[in-house]
């Protein structure tokens, strides 16, 4: 997975459980880390040529008594020898989010609604979001984003006014963060949302979705955010929906992930609304911006 730190013109790339550093730009380090791939398979494969000769020298003459010596010495260079890793290629997901019936023409209309728990976070909204909308709510932290989200899909009651949803919704709700708390591994996770599954099509799913049998078998908890991010899109893209509401889906996702999850959404027939702080992923989707800094009461 890189990390790109534009300011100082470096790459950091995890790789094989190790961070390395690449000085240059983005084109510059899909050179360099190509080519140190490349030589690491060769050192890997010629490394595997010589023990698998080694080990068939051993078989062949440990037990001969003229033989014994030299088959011995080979094995205490077999047992020394420091393996080289196989360059264990990523996994690239395949979104396709599977698209429901037709929703009526208002999908959600807020009629002076304040958002807020104990002190509203927003002036009052009068907002109208219509059939085949993809809107990016952009706007700092903290003031209300994920809140609005919550109250348009009747999670949290407003601090004061309404909202109104549409006829026929079948929505999507990608969290922000999952609930850490779980005690599930991700096959578990998956099952409980699709309990007709055999576990063949449970595990091709998640794959799909980019992730590794490690990954597949291990707890949810324990995995990386952006592993994480991939089990609650594959629960997303699963069920049919005609609209999907979105907080912060980019959030800790690689690049191959970001470019597959943005080619998805434009490919969507379906509404969008989704909170999110890239407008390079967001510029090519959305049809409309809810820029909420604009609404908020909450001094940043």
């Amino acid at each position: 997975m890189p990390f790109l730190n534009s300011v100082i013109n470096l790459v950091y790339h995890m790789d094989n459980r190790k961070l390395n550093r690449y000085v240059g730009d983005y084109d510059n380090f899909m050179r360099v880390w190509e080519m140190q791939k490349a030589q690491q398979e060769a050192a890997y494969n010629r490394q595997q040529q010589e023990i698998a000769e080694l080990k068939d020298f051993v078989a062949r003459n440990k037990a001969r008594v003229a033989t014994r010596n030299m088959a011995m010495s080979r094995q205490k260079k077999l047992d020394k020898m420091d393996l080289i890793e196989k360059v264990q290629e990523k996994a690239k997901p395949e979104f396709c989010f599977r698209e429901g019936r037709t929703p009526g023409r208002m999908l959600f209309e807020t009629k002076d609604l304040v958002i807020g728990y104990d002190s509203p976070l927003s002036r009052p909204l009068n907002l109208v979001m219509e059939r085949g909308q993809k809107i990016a709510m952009i706007g700092a932290n903290g003031i209300g984003k994920t809140t609005l989200l919550k109250s348009l899909l009747g999670l949290i009651e407003p601090f004061s006014g309404s909202v109104e949803r549409g006829d026929f919704l079948q929505i999507g709700y990608f969290e922000q963060e999952m609930d850490q708390s779980i005690k599930t591994t991700c096959i578990e996770e998956i099952w409980q949302e699709f309990p007709s599954l055999n576990q063949a099509e449970v595990r091709a799913m998640l794959a799909k979705c980019g992730l590794t049998t490690k990954h597949i078998e291990s707890l949810v908890r324990v995995l990386s955010g952006g592993e994480q991010a991939k089990v609650r899109l594959c629960k997303l893209l699963n069920r049919d929906t005609n609209i999907l509401l979105l907080d912060e889906p980019t959030n800790h996702l690689d690049v191959d992930a970001k470019d597959e999850l943005k080619r998805a959404l434009k490919a969507y027939k379906g509404s969008v609304l989704m909170v999110c702080h890239e407008p390079e992923f967001y510029r090519d989707v959305v049809t409309d911006i809810w820029d909420c800094g604009s609404w908020t009461t909450k001094l940043i």
